[in-house]
């Protein structure tokens, strides 16, 4: 297993293929243990970058985890690109992720080729959201297979790492809110924005959820597209695998 150093601590990460770099980011509450099937099919041509986050999968723990949660773990993302020196890669993100591909791209636009970030919020908390949450994984919490995904996604202390992640949620909305530090007007990569419209978080009150909040997105950054999926949970990056991938592989030869 390999690893790299940030702040002191050890990040997990793994690389598989041949060509072009294509980093995955994994979403809250999960590892790069997320991406094993759909990183198989990219290993046909890319070099498949995956890394997970400290306190989540095969990286340190952490005490407690910072509110600004995506943007740490932006911060860890850019040591590790200018630590290995790849030049511009290619970025997938998904739901948490994808806030923290936003992150990597709005602060070293020099690193990032082209950039995909799937099913995630939008430029700010939404109270719905959060204020749902700690019931959501505590019902996950009692639920057979969720309990195996987590194992699956971070070992015997899974739950220690969900309720660490929960935190930092909750205390990100309270205070602070937005997810960006810099104005989605400075982006420079290409960027593609995708979701399901069936996305039981984002979704359940509002199919036109993503429609609307990637628009105004899209509308301030003055570049980038949208692809909503018609069916499909979240993240529409796995529940709508095989097009994805199509979608992706397209988008990064364009």
């Amino acid at each position: 297993m390999s690893y790299f150093q940030f702040e002191h601590r050890s990040v997990y990460y793994e690389e598989a293929g041949a060509g072009a770099p294509l980093l995955l980011l994994h979403g809250n509450a999960a590892s790069s243990n997320m991406f094993y099937e759909i990183a198989k099919r990219y290993e046909g041509q890319r070099r498949v970058i995956l890394i997970d986050f400290l306190g989540h999968g095969r990286s340190d723990r952490l005490a407690a985890l910072p509110s600004d949660l995506w943007f740490y773990e932006a911060d860890q993302v850019l040591a590790f690109l200018r630590e290995k020196q790849y030049g511009k890669v290619d970025i997938v993100g998904t739901s948490g992720g994808a806030l923290v591909a936003v992150n990597v791209a709005l602060e070293a636009p020099e690193l990032v080729g082209r950039l995909i970030a799937d099913s995630f919020e939008g430029e700010r908390a939404v109270r719905a959201f959060t204020e749902n949450l700690k019931l959501d994984r505590e019902r996950s919490k009692r639920d057979e297979n969720a309990r195996l995904f987590y194992r699956y996604m971070h070992g015997e202390d899974w739950e220690r790492v969900v309720d660490s992640d929960t935190d930092a949620i909750l205390r990100h909305e309270r205070e602070i809110g937005a997810f960006f530090h810099r104005s989605l007007r400075s982006l420079r990569p290409e960027i593609l924005l995708t979701g399901s419209a069936e996305d039981e978080y984002a979704c359940a009150g509002d199919p036109a959820y993503f429609e609307k909040v990637y628009g105004r997105m899209l509308s301030e950054m003055g570049r980038g597209e949208m692809h909503l999926f018609p069916s499909g949970g979240h993240p529409a990056m796995l529940s709508n695998q095989e097009a994805f991938y199509r979608l992706s592989t397209a988008f990064f030869a364009s």
